[in-house]
Parts: C-alpha cells; sequence; structure tokens
C-alpha cells in the first residue's frame, strides 16, 4: 500500500517553532526524492523544501533560513523543522516527491495544518 502520513501541525504563534513529520509506506518512494509542499486557502500547492539530487536541499525563498528538511532512513520518515514561523506560513503541508519525474508523485496524503496566529 501506497501511502504518506503528515503529522506535527498544529496552532503556533508568530515566532514559534514545529516539526512535521511525513512516514513513508510502501516501497515507491525514495526518501531521497522527497519535498514538503504547503497549499494556502485560494493559493496553488507549492514546494518549499526538497532534497537535491546531489544528496543537498533546496528551499523556496520565502522559507530559507528559517526551515530545514531532513530525513530518517531507517525510520523512513522525512522532517521539517519550521523556525521563526510568520502568519503567512499558515497552509496544510504534504510531503511528496519533489518532481513528477519520481515514482509516487501526486499520491497525496491528507496533509497537516499549520496555523500561525497571535
Amino acid at each position: 500500500q501506497v501511502q504518506l502520513v503528515e503529522s506535527g501541525g498544529g496552532l503556533v504563534q508568530p515566532g514559534g517553532s514545529l516539526r512535521l513529520s511525513c512516514a513513508l509506506s510502501g516501497s515507491v518512494f525514495n526518501i531521497n526524492t522527497m519535498g514538503w509542499y504547503r497549499q494556502a486557502p485560494g493559493k496553488q500547492r507549492e514546494l518549499v523544501a526538497a532534497f537535491t539530487s546531489g544528496g543537498g536541499t533546496n528551499y523556496a525563498d520565502s522559507v530559507k533560513g528559517r526551515f530545514t528538511i531532513s530525513r530518517d532512513n531507517a525510520k523512513n520518515t522525512v522532517y521539517l523543522q519550521m523556525n521563526s514561523l510568520k502568519p503567512e506560513d499558515t497552509a496544510v503541508y504534504y510531503c511528496n516527491p519533489r518532481s513528477p519525474l519520481f515514482r509516487g508523485f501526486g499520491s497525496w496524503g491528507q496533509g497537516t495544518q499549520v496555523t500561525v496566529s497571535s
């Protein structure tokens, strides 16, 4: 069964932190191809962080310096550490392969809601 399960979202004040988790199951997903997306109300889903083919990481300008993507291969889990959160980070966050070129792309989980508000 192909499945992505995101967790760790919640309500946080501006300036706060959250760590999101994405558990990969099944044999479709390659953890090294994964990324984190978000979709705010009325907006398109956007890729905010991903592992690159060279073994590094890449971030959208809006989150650079505040978000960090990491992984635990033994647990087949991808993380997103989010610091210095802003109200504009409010969105549903999803994990998925960083490109349609990779297996499993488009098989979305339920996502996890992040709300940044005072």
